[in-house]
């Protein structure tokens, strides 16, 4: 889907990764995730978060984005130049230490609590799909002080209670997290192509914060697989800037993943 706004054309995607790179603060430990959050780094550097530090689960840290597009975090134009090449083990044990301010994650189901599900559809015992699993995302989900989930908004996505959890969110809302021991602070955001999610400061439970320029909340309503609360300060998200697209389209000149 195409929006145009003053004269400049823009795609869901593009609107997705300029939110998500808003959340990035100047300074912080970024587990950086695949696809969308390859391009949300970039423009945080380029635009208000010069010394946040990209981390890769494959073993990478970078103070700066791999100059070209990346397909996976594992590509060539990632490992040169970055400023750490370690095992596995020592990037995700600095989420152990509580060194991670910020992960991003996506999955197949989210849930109004903000649960994220990439394991199984269907029963356990015998799934209808079984999805990759988790990767690095159980534990980002639990260590990091925040995390993003970023994906589709589809109403058989958006779940009342997902199929399988296999990276917390605020698990049954409320003081949830704390009950059962996970320190990272849970999800800050659900981002989607239509629009942002937010969560009450004290139930837990997913509420529209925004909708995407050219979508009503009764949309986003409407793909949602549960009664999705509306902020009283809901708003039409602010689309991409002038110079956000260009930082986009510089790092992903064909639209390899910001075209649908």
């Amino acid at each position: 889907m195409r929006t145009e706004s003053s004269n400049t054309q823009y795609t869901m995607q593009e609107v997705m990764v300029a939110v998500a790179a808003r959340q990035i603060r100047d300074g912080e430990m970024v587990f950086v995730g695949m696809r969308l959050p390859l391009l949300a780094f970039a423009v945080a550097k380029r635009m208000h978060a010069p010394r946040a530090v990209g981390l890769f689960e494959c073993g990478l840290m970078r103070d700066e984005p791999a100059p070209e597009l990346l397909y996976t975090m594992s590509d060539p134009p990632n490992i040169a130049g970055a400023i750490w090449s370690t095992r596995m083990i020592n990037l995700m044990g600095m989420l152990q230490q509580r060194a991670v301010q910020l992960g991003m994650i996506g999955g197949a189901e989210v849930d109004g609590f903000g649960n994220v599900n990439t394991s199984y559809i269907g029963s356990r015992q015998r799934p209808t799909v079984k999805l990759p699993g988790s990767g690095g995302a159980a534990d980002i989900a639990s260590l990091a002080g925040r995390f993003l989930i970023i994906m589709q908004h589809e109403r058989r996505r958006f779940k009342e209670r997902v199929d399988y959890i296999t990276s917390p969110g605020f698990g049954e809302g409320g003081d949830w997290r704390r009950r059962v021991g996970l320190p990272g602070g849970g999800p800050a955001a659900i981002i989607t192509t239509l629009g942002t999610l937010s969560f009450d400061p004290e139930t837990k439970e997913a509420i529209l914060a925004s909708h995407h320029p050219g979508v009503t909340p009764d949309e986003v309503c409407r793909q949602t697989g549960w009664p999705l609360r509306i902020s009283p300060a809901v708003h039409e998200t602010t689309p991409p800037t002038e110079e956000e697209l260009a930082i986009i389209r510089h790092y992903d000149p064909k639209g390899f993943w910001t075209r649908p």
